[in-house]
């Protein structure tokens, strides 16, 4: 169990990448808020040891990403209609604010894979494992994602 300090370095340090991620997922502030904040009570609750930063980003990660899905699957999800007027992050190259427009407006199975990789770093095999798919699956999606992106922004 982590002290009450070692938490509070955690969410200093993670609650944007977490908030970030919830919200590429939901593309609602209000969902991600929820997510968010549901992930770093579980992060509060748990008696993992983890071995370090990346262990602990990893953890945080899936747990994030199984609690969007978690939310995702309720009923009343069926019954809501998703803000359009979400927050997003500040670019100061037009160019760049306008390709994480048409990332955004990607497919979620395409969407979330592209954003862990180019956003959050993480690698191909990474992105499987937080996911729960084969790097070869994950490599498919992002090919398939960036020739989506090619033809919307020559589109466009």
């Amino acid at each position: 169990m982590l002290t009450e300090r070692a938490f509070q370095d955690a969410v200093e340090h993670y609650l944007d990448m977490v908030y970030r991620i919830a919200l590429n997922w939901f593309r609602n502030p209000s969902d991600a808020e929820d997510a968010s904040q549901n992930a770093m009570l579980r992060l509060w609750q748990t008696d993992t040891e983890f071995q370090g930063e990346d262990h602990l980003r990893h953890w945080l990660v899936r747990v994030t990403l199984n609690e969007c899905k978690r939310i995702s699957s309720h009923p009343w999800r069926s019954r809501t209609v998703p803000l359009e007027n979400c927050q997003e992050p500040a670019f100061t190259d037009p160019v760049r604010a306008e390709l994480f427009q048409e990332v955004m407006s990607l497919p979620a199975k395409y969407r979330v894979p592209l954003y862990l990789y180019y956003y959050e770093g993480y690698s191909v095999d990474e992105v499987g494992e937080l996911l729960k798919l084969k790097a070869s699956t994950v490599q498919t999606r992002l090919a398939r994602a960036r020739a989506k992106l090619k033809t919307q922004l020559e589109e466009g």
